[in-house]
């Protein structure tokens, strides 16, 4: 694997963290890229520790100049970016009667507007040099779920995103594919579980029933679907959407 730069959003924690961490030691230069600075040099902190090499980034995905200036950080401190993924996300869960304008303008601002910010921002590296990586994360929850109408809608337009992005960019050496998780065992998951008042056991134990299986996924599931489709390796195929879930779900 030729060391390149990867930039990870939503990095602090969960899959976005556990992603960091592979690329790291694939041998990458990663840009940790979250909300709070502070929580992603926690990710880049065990990076180093490691023999990796990681810079922590505060960003507001949302935010273009925000998103700017830590892609000119990244630049400055780590070099042109490589590789990109698009993890950062968010959760405003609520039944469509419930849901406020709010609690959509976030998700899909997050989720969508973070994804088509970051993308812009270091598409250019990736053309000039005839090469890049690009991995949006999607979910299950792209094909309908209850009481997701935000996410849901968020998810399945990560889709057509990175299908459009194949398209636009394979001409240049730059590949777009998306990977839809399952349940995983996240801080996210949990927090879920405390929302809807059941023991966090619990909500795993009906997770795994769900999946053939017959386990509930963890963050490293997904980063090792991620990794590959940033390799070298995986230089002809795009466009693609890889459920990684326990089971079929497309």
């Amino acid at each position: 694997m030729t060391p390149r730069t990867a930039v990870v959003t939503g990095a602090a924690r969960g899959i976005g963290a556990a992603t960091a961490r592979r690329l790291a030691a694939d041998g990458h230069a990663v840009a940790v890229l979250d909300l709070a600075e502070d929580q992603a040099a926690a990710t880049a902190e065990s990076i180093a520790a490691d023999g990796g090499r990681a810079l922590p980034v505060g960003v507001d995905v949302a935010d273009a100049d925000s998103v700017e200036a830590a892609v000119a950080r990244v630049r400055t401190e780590l070099g042109e970016p490589a590789i990109l993924v698009n993890n950062a996300g968010i959760l405003r869960d609520n039944l469509l009667f419930k849901m406020t304008p709010d609690d959509w303008d976030a998700v899909l601002g997050v989720h969508l507007r973070g994804a088509f910010l970051m993308s812009k921002a270091v598409q250019s590296s990736m053309v000039d040099a005839g090469w890049g990586r690009i991995v949006n994360l999607s979910s299950t929850s792209a094909l309908g779920n209850r009481g997701q109408a935000n996410y849901a809608a968020a998810k399945a337009g990560m889709q057509g995103f990175t299908k459009t992005l194949s398209i636009e960019l394979g001409r240049f050496g730059v590949t777009a594919n998306a990977v839809a998780p399952g349940f995983i065992q996240t801080e996210m998951t949990k927090a879920t579980a405390e929302r809807i008042g059941v023991p966090f056991d619990d909500f795993l134990s009906a997770a795994a029933k769900e999946a053939p299986v017959g386990r509930v996924g963890q963050p490293e599931d997904i980063a090792a679907a991620v990794a590959f489709f940033c390799s070298e390796e995986a230089g002809f195929v795009s466009g693609q959407v890889l459920y990684v879930a326990g089971g079929p779900k497309a």
